[in-house]
C-alpha cells in the first residue's frame, strides 16, 4: 500500500487526495496545510489521514512513500527538493517550478536518488488528448503546420503569478506531448490592467521546419473558452474541452500546391472532405494520472509527464516572461 503525503489542501489538493484514496494500492496517510480551515476540511474529507500544520513533518515521516505537492508555485521547489532528499517519490502541481534552474536541479536530484519525479500536467492524461496523440502518431494529419490554443475566462486572478504562468502550462504541456518537438524561440506580449501581473497575454512559438505555435490566455474574457486547433498537411483537428460531446473533431480539409514553376503560375487547391468525431476513453484524467504515478513507482518506468517534461514547459514560460519584459523580443530557447 503506497502511503502518500499531501502537501496543500486548497483548490487542487482535495482532488489529488480523493483520487489517491480511490486507487487500489494507495492511500493518503498525511495532509499538511498552514490553514486551520483547510486542515479542518481535510479531517472531514480524509478521516484516515494524519492532518498536520508542518509540511516538513509529513515529508520526514518514515512511513510515507510519496509526496504530492499542491501548494503555490513559489514553494514547489523547496518542498519537492525536501521530499526527494528524504527518499520520497514526488508528484508536483504545474508549473513544476518558478525557474528552469530549479527544475533542472529537481530532475538531477530525482535521477541521483532513483525516485519518480512527475509533474501534474493533467490534460496529457485526458482521453481526448490521448486520442489526438494516436491520430498524430499514425500520420493521419501529415506534416503539422501549427498549434493554436485559446484558454480564456473571467476571473481566476492569482496573487503570486501572471496569466501565462497560471494558464499556459496546460496548453504548453498538451503541445509538448502531442507534437513531440521543442520550440527554438518564443515571444510574448502581455498587459496588466490591475497591479503588476499580466492578465491578458499572447505567446508565439517557433519550431523547426516552419511549425509554429500560438497560445492566447486571458483572465478578462466574458466567456470561458478552452479550444485548440491543430493544422496539418492532410487533416486538421479541433479539440474543444468544454464541448459536452465530440470534444475531438477531425476535419478532412487542407490545401495543396499544384505548381511551383513560377509564382504567378502557383495554384493553391483547397480540399474539403468529411468531419468525424473519434471515440476516446471517458475516465477522469486525474484518476488516470494518479494511477500512472503509482505504476511508475512500482515498475520503475518513466512517467509520461516526468521532470524533463516539466522542465521543458518551465523553459518556455521563462522565455515568455523575458520576452514580455523586453517588449515582445524573440527569445531563443
Amino acid at each position: 500500500m503506497l502511503q502518500v503525503a499531501l502537501i496543500g489542501y486548497g483548490y487542487w489538493g482535495p482532488n489529488i487526495g480523493r483520487n489517491f484514496n480511490e486507487l487500489e494500492g494507495a492511500r493518503v496517510a498525511a495532509v499538511a496545510d498552514l490553514s486551520e480551515e483547510r486542515r479542518a476540511a481535510a479531517r472531514r474529507k480524509l478521516p484516515g489521514a494524519r492532518v498536520l500544520e508542518s509540511a516538513e513533518e509529513a515529508i520526514r515521516d518514515p512511513e510515507i512513500d510519496a509526496v504530492a505537492v499542491c501548494t503555490p508555485l513559489s514553494s514547489h521547489y523547496e518542498l519537492a527538493r525536501m521530499a526527494l532528499e528524504a527518499g520520497k517519490h514526488v508528484l508536483v502541481e504545474k508549473p513544476m517550478t518558478a525557474s528552469s534552474a530549479e527544475a533542472q536541479a529537481l530532475v538531477e536530484l530525482a535521477e541521483r536518488a532513483g525516485r519518480v519525479l512527475m509533474v501534474d500536467h493533467t490534460f496529457c492524461y485526458h482521453g481526448a488528448v490521448r486520442c489526438i496523440k494516436k491520430i498524430i502518431d499514425r500520420g493521419d494529419l501529415g506534416r503539422i503546420y501549427y498549434f493554436d490554443s485559446v484558454r480564456i475566462n473571467l476571473g481566476a486572478f492569482q496573487a503570486d503569478t501572471n496569466v501565462i504562468w497560471d494558464l499556459a502550462p496546460h496548453d504548453l504541456s498538451i503541445m509538448d506531448y502531442l507534437l513531440g518537438a521543442e520550440p527554438v524561440a518564443a515571444a510574448a506580449h502581455g498587459v496588466s490592467h490591475f497591479g503588476d501581473r499580466e492578465n491578458v497575454a499572447y505567446l508565439y512559438l517557433e519550431f523547426k521546419d516552419k511549425l509554429i505555435g500560438h497560445v492566447h490566455v486571458n483572465w478578462l474574457a466574458p466567456v470561458k473558452v478552452r479550444q485548440t486547433i491543430i493544422g496539418g498537411e492532410k487533416r486538421m483537428i479541433i479539440y474543444d474541452d468544454l464541448a459536452y460531446e465530440d470534444k475531438v473533431r477531425v476535419y478532412d480539409k487542407g490545401v495543396s500546391v499544384e505548381s511551383r514553376e513560377d509564382v504567378y503560375k502557383t495554384l493553391i487547391k483547397y480540399r474539403t472532405g468529411d468531419m468525424w468525431a473519434p471515440q476516446y476513453e471517458q475516465q477522469e484524467a486525474l484518476a488516470v494520472e494518479c494511477r500512472h504515478f503509482l505504476e511508475c513507482i512500482r515498475t520503475g518506468s518513466r512517467p509520461l509527464t516526468d521532470g524533463r517534461a516539466g522542465l521543458r514547459v518551465v523553459k518556455i514560460l521563462e522565455a515568455a516572461a523575458r520576452s514580455m519584459a523586453e517588449g515582445g523580443r524573440m527569445v531563443k530557447l
